[in-house]
């Protein structure tokens, strides 16, 4: 059983760069300025032989309002109340401020096990910081340096016992079950196989600022995990969450609004947005949200290409959809704008949801399960090549300059998205709107709605490096016989 721990503490004082550490990757941003992390980020963390997990919360303010400020103090202190040890973090270098002692109180109720540790402790400007951190009555101080590495043979020293009494509580916990033992002593094969668990589907759930993302994920796993409000932007990080979605094993991401790219000149916002396009290129679904009053925006298409050129499967969702007051004619607006707009995800399911309510998230499901069906879709070569023949015969291809191109052959060549490969005569010349007319043939005649398909043109013939070359005769056999012995 592994334990989990809560890196808690103000802001800016290293609580993202330590969980990066802990973790080995770079998966929280980190930034000099302080508020960085607003969401509660897990991560798979390593600290010598020990195994648990790590969350990163943000920092905690002197704010009990419903403000931006109090509703992250609120998170933070729910992954207190999650976690099995809470790891309270100081700054060294500026020492014990008055919202460190609150919090210090407020962690000595709270929470079981604290652990404190000193950060920015390397180089002496740290020493006074590291003395007045026992004034805190949380024990001895670790002294740590995130940055570097430094102190986290102390941490580890805390945590081995901890982690000790938690395996110890589990075996004790651990339910017994009689297992059936023959002759032999040997258990059946179906005690010695555990069963595996499915792999989670990959989601990312993108859009502009304010469309809803972060509700809707709250809503999905019906509790509030993420931070919401009123406020365009709250999120920041890329967050993962892994949940079972109504018998669906998903890792969806929440990813911070995307804006035009001009308007993005903020630093920090710039980390945020490649954030957010690394979630869309490790997804294999990506739920594109628009906000029911303003579809179909310019960013909202370019989100929608963006997703489609790195070629993951395409759910439009509509948010707000409870707010809608004309929704049938709104519909048929919005079907058409995006017959319209995006040519490319024809096809692609538009499903209007209602984050708020929950209305309509079972349709959504629905359609992430299928799209992620079709993009795994694999055709045989017999099929591929009957198939061909029709579209052959009733749109054949053109012949430019008076040479005729032959499609000779077709077969898949990968899956995640469909791609397929046509060996063809002069495929330079076959022109791109015969292959979008195959291309849409496949959507239609194997019901790959939606999906990216990418089709490549191949030559059928090989170079041949013995073709410019005679085979050598009897004559110039001699004469090549001749000339060596002259020599």
């Amino acid at each position: 059983m592994s334990f989990t721990l809560a890196i808690v503490g103000r802001p800016n004082v290293g609580k993202s760069t330590l969980f990066n550490r802990l973790v080995g990757k770079r998966l929280a941003l980190v930034d000099d300025q302080p508020g960085v992390t607003r969401d509660l980020r897990e991560g798979a963390a390593r600290l010598g032989d020990l195994r648990f997990t790590v969350i990163d919360t943000a920092g905690l303010e002197d704010a009990t309002d419903d403000s931006l400020e109090g509703r992250m103090r609120r998170l933070t202190e729910r992954a207190v109340g999650m976690a099995d040890v809470c790891l309270f973090v100081i700054d060294a270098r500026t020492g014990v401020t008055p919202v460190d002692e609150i919090f210090a109180e407020i962690l000595r109720k709270r929470s079981d096990h604290v652990i404190l540790a000193a950060n920015k402790a390397e180089g002496m400007a740290a020493d006074a910081g590291v003395i007045e951190a026992w004034g805190l009555g949380l024990g001895e101080p670790i002294r740590l340096s995130a940055e570097h590495g430094e102190g986290l043979n102390d941490l580890y020293a805390q945590l081995q016992p901890l982690a000790d009494a938690y395996d110890e509580r589990a075996e004790a916990e651990a339910p017994v079950t009689d297992v059936e033992v023959n002759e032999e002593g040997e258990t059946p094969a179906q005690y010695d196989h555990t069963p595996t668990k499915a792999r989670p589907l990959q989601v990312a759930v993108v859009g502009r600022p304010n469309a809803g993302k972060s509700t809707l994920i709250n809503t999905i796993l019906g509790e509030e995990r993420l931070l919401t409000g009123p406020e365009a932007g709250i999120t920041r990080d890329a967050i993962s969450l892994a949940l079972d979605w109504d018998g669906l094993p998903v890792r969806i991401f929440d990813t911070a609004g995307m804006r035009k790219k001009a308007r993005v000149q903020d630093k920090l916002e710039k980390l945020s947005v490649s954030d957010g396009l690394r979630a869309v290129k490790f997804a294999e679904v990506v739920v594109v949200l628009l906000d029911a009053a303003i579809p179909f925006e310019q960013q909202d298409l370019r989100i929608a290409d963006l997703a489609e050129r790195e070629g993951r499967a395409v759910v439009v969702a509509v948010n707000k959809w409870d707010v809608e007051p004309e929704k049938q004619q709104k519909l048929r607006d919005l079907r058409e704008a995006f017959e319209r707009l995006l040519p490319q995800l024809r096809g692609a399911p538009l499903v209007t949801v209602s984050a708020k309510t929950g209305r309509g998230l079972d349709r959504l499901r629905a359609a992430v399960e299928k799209v992620h069906e079709v993009w795994n879709r694999r055709i045989t070569t017999a099929q591929l090549n009957r198939w061909l023949v029709g579209m052959l015969e009733q749109h054949p291809p053109p012949a430019p300059g008076g040479k005729r191109i032959k499609l000779r052959y077709m077969t898949q060549a990968k899956t995640r998205p469909p791609g397929f490969v046509v060996m063809c005569s002069h495929p330079d010349k076959l022109p791109e709107s015969y292959t979008r007319y195959l291309i849409n043939g496949l959507r239609e005649d194997f019901d790959m709605p939606g999906t990216p398909i990418r089709l490549y043109m191949r030559s059928q013939s090989a170079k041949n490096p013995y073709k410019a070359k005679k085979k050598p005769g009897p004559s110039s056999l001699r004469k090549h016989i001749s000339g060596r012995s002259s020599k």
